[in-house]
């Protein structure tokens, strides 16, 4: 007997600290998982705390086919492709709306709006921002792919058992979604080798349309997801360590450095979940309210792209 099936087993019975336990292990690839299918760091906090909801309302019907973290990479990947609640769910882009603005030269009229804060700050703000961003351009099911296949780097037959798909179907939209990604980059980011636009030239015109905001520097202020020398994960806070802050510039500038422009989002850092949706997910279970939870079983989406979660 594994030490899941040892954990859901004294979850399904009551046991709190299984699980949180659970959870734990899950939530931070639940957090990147909603960072880069909807762009901001706001509404993936929100829907994290959505989706591992579901996955204790749901506990009792996992029927341990597949291992729990693909179960829950099933309800996070159904949750986030109908999520309406985002920005970019109320804002859509493009990539024909990136590349007029990126052309338009607007970011020429705007003034210096960056007050105190470091320059070479916010232009790394601004990477991640536009970056993850520039994800919001690909459709659902390109994207899902995109972020599973490049920035979480999963085995095909994993990524396909999580989305419901044959390995085929979904190594057909990866690589739809890489060459379309590559073709943007390749055109128009610096990251990439064009010359069009570069986050340095365009600090300005991001705080001005609050695409960035220098008081409140989203990406940087969360706490990157490390491997530490046991193999343990481990947090650091980005805006309080020099060498983070270090680690988070080579990261950036080494994207000019891969051959592959698609590529660039693999280098990007991972994040842990924010302390406010982990603690909200604890003071849930320490309510008490889950041994009731685990019993409901909320109807699925019928979206056509949605698997069977189990």
């Amino acid at each position: 007997m594994t030490d899941e099936t040892v954990s859901l087993d004294a979850a399904l019975a009551g046991d709190e600290a299984a699980l949180e336990e659970l959870l734990a292990r899950v939530q931070d690839d639940v957090f990147n998982l909603a960072l880069r299918m909807l762009g901001t760091v706001p509404d993936a906090e929100d829907a994290t705390q959505e989706v591992l909801i579901k996955a204790i309302t749901r506990l009792s019907s996992f029927r341990r086919e597949s291992s729990f973290s693909t179960w829950v990479y099933r309800i996070a990947l159904n949750h986030l492709a109908t999520y309406r609640k985002g920005l970019f769910a109320r804002f859509p882009v493009s990539f024909d709306i990136y590349s007029e603005d990126i052309v338009s030269g607007r970011e020429r009229d705007v003034p210096d709006l960056s007050g105190s804060v470091d320059r070479d700050l916010l232009a790394r703000e601004l990477k991640l921002s536009c970056m993850n961003g520039m994800l919001q351009c690909l459709d659902a099911e390109g994207r899902s792919a995109f972020v599973l296949g490049t920035m979480f780097k999963l085995d095909s037959r994993v990524a396909a058992d999580a989305l419901g798909i044959t390995p085929e179907a979904y190594r057909k939209r990866l690589s739809r979604a890489r060459a379309r990604m590559a073709e943007f980059l390749s055109t128009y980011c610096s990251a990439a080798g064009s010359d069009t636009c570069r986050c340095e030239r365009r600090i300005d015109y991001a705080i001005a349309t609050k695409r960035i905001d220098p008081v409140r520097l989203d990406w940087q202020s969360l706490k990157r997801v490390e491997e530490a020398p046991d193999g343990e994960r481990i947090g650091e806070p980005a805006s309080e360590s020099s060498a983070h802050a270090g680690d988070v510039e080579t990261r950036t500038d080494a994207m000019e450095r891969l051959d592959d422009a698609a590529g660039l989002f693999a280098s990007l850092p991972r994040y842990r979940c924010p302390d406010g949706a982990a603690s909200f997910i604890k003071d849930l279970i320490a309510s008490g309210d889950f041994k009731q939870a685990v019993g409901d079983r909320p109807e699925r989406s019928a979206r056509p792209w949605t698997c069977k979660e189990h």
